[in-house]
Protein backbone atom coordinates (compact mmCIF):
# COMPACT_ATOMS: atom_id res chain seq x y z
CA UNK A 1 0.00 0.00 0.00
CA UNK A 2 1.41 3.36 -1.06
CA UNK A 3 1.79 6.05 1.57
CA UNK A 4 3.00 8.60 -0.96
CA UNK A 5 0.72 11.59 -1.43
CA UNK A 6 -1.30 11.63 -4.63
CA UNK A 7 -0.68 13.97 -7.54
CA UNK A 8 -3.95 15.47 -8.74
CA UNK A 9 -4.06 17.14 -12.15
CA UNK A 10 -6.84 19.64 -12.62
CA UNK A 11 -7.57 21.73 -15.68
CA UNK A 12 -9.80 22.35 -18.64
CA UNK A 13 -10.22 19.64 -21.29
CA UNK A 14 -7.28 19.59 -23.68
CA UNK A 15 -4.71 20.93 -21.21
CA UNK A 16 -2.84 17.59 -21.14
CA UNK A 17 -3.98 16.03 -17.86
CA UNK A 18 -4.18 12.46 -19.18
CA UNK A 19 -0.98 12.57 -21.25
CA UNK A 20 1.03 14.25 -18.48
CA UNK A 21 -0.55 11.99 -15.85
CA UNK A 22 0.45 8.81 -17.67
CA UNK A 23 4.04 10.03 -18.08
CA UNK A 24 4.25 11.10 -14.43
CA UNK A 25 2.92 7.79 -13.15
CA UNK A 26 5.53 5.92 -15.18
CA UNK A 27 8.38 8.17 -14.04
CA UNK A 28 7.35 7.96 -10.37
CA UNK A 29 6.17 4.31 -10.37
CA UNK A 30 2.72 5.40 -9.20
CA UNK A 31 -0.69 4.24 -10.39
CA UNK A 32 -2.39 6.39 -13.03
CA UNK A 33 -6.12 6.93 -12.60
CA UNK A 34 -8.36 8.89 -14.95
CA UNK A 35 -11.52 10.02 -13.13
CA UNK A 36 -13.55 9.98 -16.34
CA UNK A 37 -12.53 6.34 -16.93
CA UNK A 38 -13.67 5.48 -13.38
CA UNK A 39 -17.06 7.08 -14.08
CA UNK A 40 -17.40 5.22 -17.40
CA UNK A 41 -16.61 1.90 -15.67
CA UNK A 42 -19.11 2.51 -12.88
CA UNK A 43 -21.86 3.74 -15.17
CA UNK A 44 -21.28 1.06 -17.79
CA UNK A 45 -21.58 3.66 -20.55
CA UNK A 46 -19.59 6.43 -22.21
CA UNK A 47 -19.56 10.00 -20.95
CA UNK A 48 -21.50 11.28 -23.99
CA UNK A 49 -24.12 8.59 -23.20
CA UNK A 50 -24.28 9.61 -19.52
CA UNK A 51 -24.82 13.25 -20.52
CA UNK A 52 -27.42 12.34 -23.15
CA UNK A 53 -29.37 9.77 -21.12
CA UNK A 54 -28.97 10.93 -17.53
CA UNK A 55 -27.96 14.58 -17.82
CA UNK A 56 -25.04 16.59 -16.49
CA UNK A 57 -26.29 16.58 -12.84
CA UNK A 58 -26.14 12.75 -12.79
CA UNK A 59 -22.61 12.88 -14.24
CA UNK A 60 -21.54 15.44 -11.60
CA UNK A 61 -22.97 13.22 -8.83
CA UNK A 62 -20.92 10.25 -10.10
CA UNK A 63 -17.87 12.50 -10.39
CA UNK A 64 -18.38 13.60 -6.77
CA UNK A 65 -18.46 9.98 -5.58
CA UNK A 66 -15.29 9.10 -7.51
CA UNK A 67 -13.54 12.19 -6.07
CA UNK A 68 -14.41 11.06 -2.54
CA UNK A 69 -13.30 7.48 -3.20
CA UNK A 70 -9.97 8.46 -4.78
CA UNK A 71 -9.24 10.98 -2.01
CA UNK A 72 -9.13 8.06 0.43
CA UNK A 73 -6.31 6.39 -1.53
CA UNK A 74 -2.60 7.23 -1.80
CA UNK A 75 0.13 6.72 -4.39
CA UNK A 76 -2.04 7.76 -7.33
CA UNK A 77 -1.59 10.17 -10.19
CA UNK A 78 -5.15 11.36 -10.82
CA UNK A 79 -6.31 13.07 -13.99
CA UNK A 80 -9.58 14.79 -13.16
CA UNK A 81 -12.34 15.72 -15.56
CA UNK A 82 -12.33 19.36 -16.65
CA UNK A 83 -15.44 20.20 -14.64
CA UNK A 84 -14.32 18.68 -11.33
CA UNK A 85 -13.60 22.23 -10.10
CA UNK A 86 -17.30 23.14 -10.34
CA UNK A 87 -17.79 21.47 -6.95
CA UNK A 88 -15.60 23.02 -4.23
CA UNK A 89 -15.92 19.80 -2.19
CA UNK A 90 -14.11 17.91 -4.98
CA UNK A 91 -11.25 20.40 -4.91
CA UNK A 92 -11.06 20.27 -1.12
CA UNK A 93 -11.07 16.45 -0.94
CA UNK A 94 -8.68 15.85 -3.82
CA UNK A 95 -6.38 18.62 -2.59
CA UNK A 96 -6.23 17.10 0.88
CA UNK A 97 -4.64 13.87 -0.38
CA UNK A 98 -1.54 15.28 -2.06
CA UNK A 99 -0.22 17.75 -4.59
CA UNK A 100 -2.83 19.44 -6.77
CA UNK A 101 -1.62 21.10 -9.96
CA UNK A 102 -3.78 22.98 -12.45
CA UNK A 103 -2.70 22.66 -16.07
CA UNK A 104 -3.75 25.68 -18.09
CA UNK A 105 -3.85 26.55 -21.78
CA UNK A 106 -5.28 29.31 -23.91
CA UNK A 107 -8.60 28.86 -25.74
CA UNK A 108 -6.82 28.77 -29.13
CA UNK A 109 -4.43 26.01 -28.06
CA UNK A 110 -7.28 24.01 -26.51
CA UNK A 111 -9.34 24.34 -29.70
CA UNK A 112 -6.37 23.14 -31.74
CA UNK A 113 -5.85 20.13 -29.45
CA UNK A 114 -9.56 19.19 -29.43
CA UNK A 115 -10.34 19.98 -33.06
CA UNK A 116 -10.99 16.34 -33.99
CA UNK A 117 -12.27 15.10 -30.62
CA UNK A 118 -15.97 14.25 -30.80
CA UNK A 119 -16.21 12.70 -27.33
CA UNK A 120 -16.70 15.99 -25.47
CA UNK A 121 -20.42 16.40 -24.78
CA UNK A 122 -20.07 19.95 -23.47
CA UNK A 123 -18.57 21.03 -26.81
CA UNK A 124 -21.02 19.36 -29.14
CA UNK A 125 -23.63 22.13 -29.19
CA UNK A 126 -22.97 24.88 -31.70
CA UNK A 127 -19.61 26.47 -32.41
CA UNK A 128 -16.79 24.56 -30.70
CA UNK A 129 -14.49 27.60 -30.42
CA UNK A 130 -17.28 29.64 -28.86
CA UNK A 131 -18.15 26.84 -26.40
CA UNK A 132 -14.50 26.51 -25.34
CA UNK A 133 -14.19 30.27 -24.77
CA UNK A 134 -17.44 30.45 -22.79
CA UNK A 135 -16.69 27.41 -20.60
CA UNK A 136 -13.07 28.41 -20.07
CA UNK A 137 -14.08 31.93 -19.05
CA UNK A 138 -16.71 30.63 -16.65
CA UNK A 139 -14.21 28.30 -14.95
CA UNK A 140 -11.09 30.47 -15.05
CA UNK A 141 -11.39 31.75 -11.48
CA UNK A 142 -11.78 28.15 -10.24
CA UNK A 143 -8.61 27.00 -11.99
CA UNK A 144 -6.76 30.16 -10.90
CA UNK A 145 -7.63 29.40 -7.27
CA UNK A 146 -5.40 26.32 -7.40
CA UNK A 147 -2.04 27.42 -5.91
CA UNK A 148 0.16 25.42 -8.34
CA UNK A 149 -0.50 26.19 -12.00
CA UNK A 150 1.47 25.30 -15.12
CA UNK A 151 0.75 26.92 -18.48
CA UNK A 152 1.01 24.13 -21.07
CA UNK A 153 0.57 26.32 -24.18
CA UNK A 154 4.18 26.14 -25.34
CA UNK A 155 5.60 23.42 -23.12
CA UNK A 156 6.18 19.87 -24.27
CA UNK A 157 4.62 17.23 -21.99
CA UNK A 158 8.06 16.16 -20.75
CA UNK A 159 8.74 19.70 -19.45
CA UNK A 160 5.37 19.78 -17.68
CA UNK A 161 6.20 16.42 -16.07
CA UNK A 162 9.58 17.78 -14.87
CA UNK A 163 7.93 20.84 -13.29
CA UNK A 164 5.38 18.67 -11.45
CA UNK A 165 8.08 16.25 -10.27
CA UNK A 166 10.04 19.20 -8.82
CA UNK A 167 6.94 20.38 -6.92
CA UNK A 168 6.16 16.85 -5.74
CA UNK A 169 9.65 16.28 -4.33
CA UNK A 170 9.29 19.52 -2.36
CA UNK A 171 5.93 18.63 -0.78
CA UNK A 172 6.91 15.03 -0.11
CA UNK A 173 10.03 16.10 1.73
Amino acid sequence: MHTHPNIVLIGFMGTGKTTVGRLLSTRLSMTFTDMDDCIVQRAGKSIPEIFAQDGEPAFRAMERQVAMDLSALRGLVIATGGGVVLNPDNVRDLGSCGLMVALTASADVILDRLRHDAGRPLLNDGDKAERIRTLLTSRLALYNAIPHRIDTDHLPCEAVVEKIMDLYVRIKG
